[in-house]
């Protein structure tokens, strides 16, 4: 029901804007978090944003390089990704959680709904 896409192979510096889509379910009452996981490392949280589009919150290693945002219309969320480093590459993946206390934004294991994952190459 998540649809993650827009990875690809990009050098350091360069951006790339991610998006997922959801399908089969009103997306705009969800919390949609994007994660990512390196080869050999554990899944790290990226960024999430509120149903409501406000608050987002970022991971300290990403902060002011990545911006999400979402359009509840098109039931999309997007990540752009800047200033692109080798560190960043990864497979990322978006996920929605139903607004509550249940829901950590930074703990994966707390949402409900998780896309396929798209990869993001960074050459150095």
């Amino acid at each position: 029901q998540l649809q993650a896409s827009g990875g690809g192979l990009v050098q350091a510096g360069g951006s790339l804007r991610l998006s997922c889509a959801a399908s089969g379910r009103t997306f705009n009452t969800y919390t949609v978090g994007w994660f990512r996981q390196a080869p050999g490392k554990e899944r790290e949280f990226v960024a999430v944003i509120s149903w409501s589009g406000r608050p987002t919150y970022y991971a300290d290693s990403v902060k002011g390089r990545f911006t999400i945002s979402r359009d509840n219309a098109k039931n999309t969320v997007s990540l752009q990704i800047n200033s692109l480093k080798p560190e960043d590459t990864a497979v990322y993946y978006c996920a929605a959680g139903r607004y509550g206390p249940q829901l950590e934004w930074t703990n994966g294991r707390t949402y409900e709904y998780w896309g396929q994952g798209t990869l993001v190459t960074v050459s150095s």
